[in-house]
């Protein structure tokens, strides 16, 4: 799909209305998962540098599913989201300490499978799976030479 198209469009593929949500709003996606009783700590590093609206999004749509899937699946966890500017990219890091899945994540559902399309299409990735420490991570990262306005 055009990224143009994709990124006008919500989680569930209906047309999107009103101004797209983009890193700003992540503290809103945090106080959302702390209201449902998921202690979340978000922090940013490096120089913030304008990024594209469809980059914007992404980046907001694979935190808000990294969390939600905290919340659905390790709901008495803490979660800690980074969200760093690097020379070259933007690199996003949400984590958390609960039970990490007895089984690798099923990619029956649309939450890791949805995280790395939306990250493919401005030739970024995704990485998912278990900590060392225990607990989960997702990691994203999307170049910034693909996300100018």
């Amino acid at each position: 799909m055009p990224r143009g198209l994709y990124s006008l469009r919500d989680q569930d593929g209906t047309q999107a209305a009103g101004p797209q949500p983009g890193i700003a709003d992540v503290d809103g996606l945090a106080q959302r998962a702390r209201d449902a009783g998921v202690p979340v700590e978000v922090a940013v590093e490096g120089d913030p540098v304008e990024l594209g609206p469809g980059v914007e999004l992404a980046t907001y749509r694979i935190v808000q599913e990294a969390l939600t899937n905290v919340m659905k699946h390790a709901p008495d966890a803490r979660a800690w989201v980074r969200i760093r500017y690097a020379v070259d990219a933007v690199e996003v890091r949400v984590e958390n300490d609960g039970p990490a899945p007895a089984a690798p994540p099923s990619e029956g559902g649309r939450g890791l499978v949805g995280m790395r399309e939306r990250a493919a299409l401005y030739r970024g990735r995704v990485t998912a799976g278990p900590r060392a420490e225990g607990g989960f991570a997702v990691a994203a990262r999307l170049p910034l030479e693909e996300s100018a306005p």
